[in-house]
């Protein structure tokens, strides 16, 4: 639907005397609306439902009440609501192909809520971004990332894309990777970082840490290792076993090779 052909449809229907009532039911069913929605956010947020669910109910609730102040103000000024909705139908129609993104990501979020691949506050890793989820809108999905950032996501794209819930399971496993030289003992490299884990009280003992030879280099011998913790504790884990171990290397004399470029003068 073209501004002209809102400007005709209420050139029709409207006169001009009841443009003013118009605003004026307008301005007062927006204001009678938003005090109505923070009754009903209060209320929608004492319910036992998935905040996830809250969120996208309440902003469909809202849409909704401002398409009925709209209705009931055009109704008031002697408007044929039978022929608004026809004709309002007819320009949906014609933008049907314009507006198939936004109907998509509007259905997607009904995806979202009945299959829960997530819910509030559970973190999750898509397309490049990590963080936790927020909420779930008519037509987007927050997230805020850990440093602070909000990121909105398209329903339909978390829907048709694979996403990573970390937050899954109650534990959550970090990985490191070292690498020693070949010259080291592998037991004794195995004893000293499986000690460095051993200091820690936020890596859990069931499962159990491990070490692993996962690959042999050009100048050394990669080192995994796995721990687990819960996810809030992934990051503290993450960043201390890699000080602590290159401190506990050093201790033992444990070397982490590093490329060497020889340069040879000619003669």
């Amino acid at each position: 639907m073209t501004w002209d052909s809102v400007n005709e449809f209420f050139q029709r229907h409207v006169h001009t005397r009841n443009l003013l009532l118009f605003v004026v039911l307008i301005v007062a069913g927006i204001a009678a609306a938003r005090i109505l929605l923070i009754a009903l956010r209060k209320l929608i947020l004492k319910t036992r439902l998935d905040h996830t669910v809250k969120t996208f109910l309440f902003s469909c609730v809202k849409v909704l009440m401002y398409f009925s102040v709209i209705m009931i103000a055009l109704a008031v000024v002697g408007v044929d609501i039978n022929a608004f909705v026809t004709s309002l139908g007819a320009a949906m129609l014609a933008l049907s192909f314009a507006l198939q993104s936004t109907l998509s990501n509007f259905f997607s979020g009904f995806v979202l809520l009945f299959t829960k691949p997530f819910t509030a506050d559970d973190l999750i890793e898509f397309d490049g971004y990590e963080g936790f989820v927020v909420n779930v809108r008519m037509f987007y999905t927050t997230i805020r990332t850990f440093d602070n950032k909000i990121v909105k996501i398209p329903n339909s794209k978390l829907t048709s894309n694979s996403v990573v819930n970390c937050s899954a399971g109650e534990l959550r496993r970090v990985k490191n990777v070292f690498s020693v030289s070949y010259d080291d003992n592998i037991t004794a490299v195995r004893s000293v970082i499986l000690g460095v884990a051993a200091q820690n009280d936020l890596i859990v003992t069931d499962p159990e840490p491990k070490v692993y030879v996962s690959r042999h280099l050009d100048s050394g011998v990669e080192i995994t290792v796995f721990t687990w913790g819960k996810h809030d504790d992934y990051y503290p884990i993450l960043f201390f076993m890699e000080e602590n171990v290159k401190r506990a290397f050093d201790e033992n004399g444990i070397t982490i090779p590093y490329p060497h470029v020889v340069v040879k003068s000619p003669e």
